[in-house]
């Protein structure tokens, strides 16, 4: 390389650091003795807190509405009625279930119909909901929930069928 390249670059960089230096003297000498430009300052991260807070609760929405149609879809597929056609559905959802659960939290929905699927099948959903409960990681198990708000019938066929624990 030669010398003055170097110095170029020196000079550049002697520069650069200057002026990021500069503006933030600027930046604090207004930030601290300019009312106005407080007031800005905070106006701007109120703005930025509510877009925040609207992304939000829109990401959430769609989530919501992602989990309605996949608990509609499950329904209109249906579900094993013999019982070892269940077993098998069941193992297999299952075990569907945990492997998404490991992929991590964009694989979630997915994982909690897989749960939800075995809940559907199984002969004493409660009982399941409470292993799930101790099992499932924790925003799974959320989306599992609201799974089952919007289907009523896991809890209500479990309250008519006679308890074989004694």
């Amino acid at each position: 390389m030669q010398v003055s390249t170097i110095v170029l670059y020196g000079a550049a960089t002697a520069f650069a650091l200057t002026s990021g230096t500069l503006y933030a003297a600027y930046f604090d000498y207004k930030r601290r003795n300019d009312p106005n430009f407080r007031r800005s300052l905070k106006k701007e991260k109120k703005l930025h807190a509510k877009a925040q807070k609207a992304q939000a609760n829109a990401q959430n929405e769609n989530q919501r509405e992602a989990i309605h149609d996949a608990v509609r879809q499950a329904q209109m597929e249906g579900f094993p009625t013999d019982v070892e056609e269940k077993e098998a559905y069941f193992m297999g959802a299952v075990a569907r279930g945990e492997t998404l659960c490991a992929e991590g939290p964009e694989a979630a929905i997915e994982a909690a119909l897989c749960f939800y699927r075995a809940l559907k099948v199984y002969p004493q959903p409660q009982d399941l909901i409470s292993i799930y409960d101790k099992t499932v990681p924790k925003h799974v198990l959320d989306i599992l929930a609201e799974m089952l708000a919007v289907d009523h019938t896991v809890i209500a066929e479990d309250d008519d069928e006679p308890s074989h624990i004694e």
